[in-house]
This record gives structure tokens, C-alpha cells and sequence, in this order.
């Protein structure tokens, strides 16, 4: 053996050892798969006993079916622009009104959000890379307003500030209430970087500033696009926050023409704009985002990064912080003290909200159970069985879950006025659209937890006599238990705190926290409706913690 040789087995022996003793485990795992399996005459591949044995026809067949039911909003805005005519459509859409709702939604949005990144990313500097005191409570205190509604939030400032009104009002209290929608995964992308390259920027002369802007800003590309697409899609279809502070968008105003009249053109044509909406935010992410490789091959430097001395800064640095706390989460806890203070025990009505809390609790635990079932087989696909076909199903479940409540709602207003009436104003139909809303959910956490559930145990389990939908239910549901139990709280926090499509396609009788809320709110009896915005922030802090946890598990922490 030459000498480059020996330098060579020297520096791999380990990983060499390493790599065969994960060869020799998954050698075993197919041996036994092929001397279990019937009439193994010659070794049967693992690849091939899959795929002869696994159910994916009946899982495609019915992943096909809920991406065909994902499609009937953006089916439904086709439709009616077909029916009614291009005369019609230019009509109620190329007219002052919708010119003024989209110069408030850009403004809105180009606002709001490169004050959010900006405002989420020095927050994330400072709790993650200085020696800011307190770090874990500025953290946990960042991430705690999600589990404030945006709708509170509004109720909150226009009951301490009642002359809150306009664009400069709905874009504070926008960045307030979803600012850490891109404080989460800035953070946690700060976790996971190797500050082996911000040494190395260092050593080459560049400045603290400049290292920063040329090293570390450019690996959080990815996070800061993630997060201001979620903040655009939500600033798109939030309604209750902007009618609180009179502000036009295009969902005030759908929601305004449904109330005036039912199955109004109006309103489809206004649905229509705000899809189109969606669909160009969806695109320029993408655009923005790009291609570049974020990527390195090895796991780089396990040491964490060097927290840096603020020195004299730490002052002003603790007063970021601080200050957000009080206006995210102190002035929501202050203004429902002080009406539940005003109001007294009477406003405590328990037949009213108990009423309503156990309805939200049954709707959120229906929603959220067949959220995640109908996104399981979709999930499983995803993992077992990728291909161009599967992307496709895939693209039709999230693609939904970027439209505004008001849109699927009045999608599924029409259809079954017009074709399925007695289904108008079911608890069916409510279902169907919160399974519709809040898919994408489910299928995020499905899709990790069947990933870590090894195939070679189906495999097994089928080899030993176990028939597909048999393995896949004993052994890989079961594995994934964790992910399946996350799905459902995230789908079912989302539908206690949903509200446009609530209100639409409640049946009479049905009445969550969120529209209790609303409706109070509306006659302007604050006092009453305090206690619901309480009990849905209670309801709300089991999915802000998991989020936090579950940000600080995926960096190791």
C-alpha cells in the first residue's frame, strides 16, 4: 500500500468502521425480509416486494380524491367568471373600488412585512448570538403573542386607543400580532449555523457589521422567505383585526358584499382578485428565494457560536425586548383585565361560554381528526412512494391551505346553494371547509414522523404474514403516533381561533368562542366579550409552546 494510502486509512478508518456497521444492519434487515418471504426461491429485492405488495392504489386513489376536493375553490373561481362573462368580469373588476382594495393590500403588505423582518431578525440576533441577559425569557416572550388572535390584538388597541384607525394602524398592529411568524425560523436557523464560517469571514479582516451582512444574512434566506410568506398569506386573510380599525381589504370587503347578499357576483369577482393575490406572493417567494445551495456536506463545527459582549449596548439591547413583551402581550392581558374588572362575575356567563367552549372544543377535535386523516394517505405517498404524480397530489393539498378563509368558505357557499342545498349551513360543510383550510398542517407533521418510521419494519411485518394495510396501520401508524397527536392539535388550535369561514357557514345554533367573541365585539360590549378572548388564549398556549419546543428541538436544544 503507497503512503498517500496509509494517510488515507489513517484519517477514514472510523468512518469506514461506521459506514460498514450500517451496511452490515441493513444487509441483515433485507436478509430477513428475503428469507421470509414466500417461495424464496432466489433473493427478493426489497424495492420489488414493495412495490408489489404495498397498497399504493388505494392510497392514491383516495389521496386523489381529497386533492380533487382541495381544488374545488380554485375550480369554483373559474367557474363563476366562465358563467357570469367577460363583460360581467370587467364590470366588478376594473372598477375604483377594487383599484382602492389593492393599493391598500400592496401598501399593507410592503409595509408590513419588511418591518416584521426587520424587527424578527434583530430579535433573533439578540436572544441567539449576544449575551443579552435573559435570553430563554426573551425568547419564549417572542414567541408568545401567536397565541393571542390577531382579531384580540385589534380588540385589545382599539379599546385602549379607541381613534386607532387606517393603514398605519393595521400595520402595527399587523407586525405586533406576526412578527413571530419569522422570529421562529430565524431563531432556529441561527442555531443550526456553523460559526466556523463567520471565523473564518472574521480572520479574513471583515468587520462584526460586514461579516453579518455577507456571511450570516445570507444563509437565513430561506427563513426570512418562509416566514414573510406566511405573514403575506395571513395579511391577506385576516379580517377581523382590519374591521376593527376600519380598514379595507379585499376580505372586509367579501365578507361586507356576502352579509348584503348572498351568492353576490361581487364578492365571487372579489374572491377571484384575492386568489390572484395568492397565487403572485406564491410565485415571488419562489422567485426570491432562488436556487442557491444552503447546504454542506458534513455536519460542520458542533461547538455553538460565541455569544458577543454587548458591553455598554445591553441597556437598549434588553429595551427591544422588553418593549415588545409589553405591547404583544401586556396591553392584551392589561385591556382584558381591566373589562373583566368592569364587567364583574355577571359577564361571566357559564351556560354562554360554556356553551361555546365545549362547541369550539368539539368542532376543533372533528376538524382536527379528520384533518389529519385525510392528509395521512397523501403524507405516506410522499415518503414511501414519491414520484411526479405524488408531487402533483401534493402541490393540490398545500396550495389550499395559502387561501383566505373567506374564499374557500364562499366557494362552498355557492356549491351548495346552487347544487347541494340541504347541505347549506351544516356542520358537514363546516367540517369540509376546515379540512380544506387547515390541510397543509396536518400534512407537515405527518410527513416527518412517517419519514423516521423505518420501511424495512412493513416489510417485515408483511413477510411474516401481515397484509399491506395491516403493516402500514400496526407499524408505521404506531410509529408515528407523535406526528399524527401534533397534527391534530395544530389543525385544532387553528380552528379554534378561525373565524371568517365560521361565521359564513355556521349552522344556526352553532356557536364557537371566536364568533361569540366577534358578535359581542360588533355591538360594541366589550365587558362580555372578554371572557371568550380569554379562554381562546388559554386554548391557544398548548400550540405556542409545542411551536417553541419544537423550534428548539430541531437545533439540538
Amino acid at each position: 500500500m503507497t503512503q498517500s494510502g496509509n494517510r488515507f486509512r489513517k484519517r477514514r478508518l472510523p468512518s469506514f468502521f461506521s459506514v460498514s456497521k450500517a451496511s452490515a444492519l441493513l444487509q441483515d434487515n433485507r436478509s430477513l425480509v428475503s428469507e421470509l418471504a414466500p417461495g424464496n426461491g432466489a433473493p427478493v429485492s426489497g424495492t420489488g416486494l414493495l412495490r408489489g405488495r404495498m397498497p399504493h392504489a388505494s392510497v392514491v386513489v383516495f389521496a386523489t380524491l381529497v386533492a380533487l376536493i382541495s381544488l374545488v375553490p380554485l375550480g369554483f373561481i373559474g367557474w363563476i367568471t366562465i358563467n357570469v362573462g367577460w363583460q360581467t368580469v370587467k364590470e366588478l373588476v376594473f372598477r375604483p373600488r377594487v383599484g382602492e382594495l389593492l393599493v391598500n393590500t400592496i401598501l399593507l403588505e410592503a409595509l408590513t412585512i419588511p418591518l416584521s423582518i426587520v424587527l424578527a431578525v434583530t430579535l433573533a440576533w439578540l436572544t441567539e448570538r449576544t449575551n443579552v441577559p435573559f435570553p430563554r425569557l426573551w425568547s419564549w416572550l417572542a414567541v408568545a403573542p401567536l397565541a393571542v388572535p390577531a382579531f384580540v390584538h385589534s380588540y385589545a388597541w382599539v379599546s385602549l386607543v379607541p381613534g386607532m384607525r387606517g393603514l398605519q394602524s393595521g400595520v402595527f398592529v399587523s407586525v405586533l400580532a406576526y412578527y413571530p411568524f419569522l422570529y421562529l425560523p430565524v431563531a432556529a436557523a441561527l442555531r443550526r449555523l456553523d460559526p466556523a464560517i463567520e471565523d473564518a469571514a472574521a480572520s479574513l479582516g471583515l468587520d462584526p457589521w460586514r461579516v453579518f451582512f455577507r456571511t450570516v444574512l445570507p444563509q437565513l434566506r430561506l427563513a426570512i422567505c418562509g416566514g414573510s410568506l406566511l405573514i403575506g398569506l395571513h395579511l391577506l386573510s385576516e379580517y377581523g383585526l382590519y374591521v376593527m380599525i376600519r380598514f379595507d381589504t379585499f376580505s372586509t370587503a367579501i365578507v361586507d358584499q356576502f352579509q348584503s347578499a348572498y351568492n353576490s357576483p361581487a364578492a365571487n369577482m372579489l374572491g377571484g382578485v384575492l386568489v390572484a393575490c395568492c397565487l403572485f406572493l406564491l410565485g415571488l417567494e419562489i422567485l426570491l428565494r432562488g436556487n442557491e445551495r444552503y447546504a454542506r456536506v458534513g455536519s460542520g463545527s458542533a461547538r455553538p457560536a460565541d455569544r458577543r459582549r454587548l458591553g455598554w449596548f445591553v441597556v437598549p439591547a434588553i429595551l427591544l425586548p422588553g418593549t415588545l413583551a409589553v405591547l404583544t402581550l401586556g396591553v392584551p392581558l392589561m385591556t382584558l383585565g381591566r373589562w373583566l374588572y368592569l364587567g364583574g362575575g355577571e359577564i361571566w356567563r357559564l351556560d354562554a361560554v360554556g356553551n361555546a367552549f365545549v362547541q369550539t372544543i368539539v368542532l376543533a377535535v372533528a376538524g382536527g381528526v379528520l384533518t389529519t386523516i385525510a392528509a395521512a394517505p397523501m403524507a405516506w405517498l410522499s415518503v414511501r412512494a414519491p414520484g411526479r404524480f405524488q408531487r402533483l397530489l401534493e402541490a393540490c393539498h398545500y396550495y389550499v391551505g395559502s387561501l383566505p378563509g373567506v374564499v374557500v368558505a364562499l366557494a362552498l357557499v355557492t356549491i351548495t346553494v346552487r347544487l347541494a342545498l340541504p347541505l347549506y349551513q351544516t356542520f358537514a360543510t363546516l367540517i369540509v371547509a376546515y379540512v380544506l383550510l387547515f390541510l397543509p398542517r396536518a400534512m407537515v407533521g405527518l410527513r416527518a414522523s412517517i419519514a423516521q418510521a423505518p420501511v424495512e419494519l412493513e416489510r417485515a411485518a408483511m413477510c411474516l404474514g401481515r397484509t399491506p394495510s395491516q403493516a402500514v396501520r400496526q407499524i408505521t401508524m404506531r410509529l408515528a403516533a407523535p406526528g399524527f397527536a401534533a397534527s391534530i392539535a395544530l389543525s385544532a388550535l387553528g380552528i379554534t381561533n378561525e373565524l371568517t369561514a365560521t361565521l359564513m357557514l355556521s349552522p344556526n345554533g352553532v356557536e364557537t368562542l371566536a364568533t361569540e367573541f366577534w358578535s359581542l365585539t360588533s355591538e360594541i360590549d366589550y365587558a362580555s366579550a372578554a371572557p371568550y378572548a380569554v379562554m381562546m388564549i388559554v386554548l391557544s398556549l398548548p400550540l405556542t409552546l409545542l411551536l417553541y419546543a419544537q423550534s428548539k428541538r430541531t437545533a439540538g436544544q
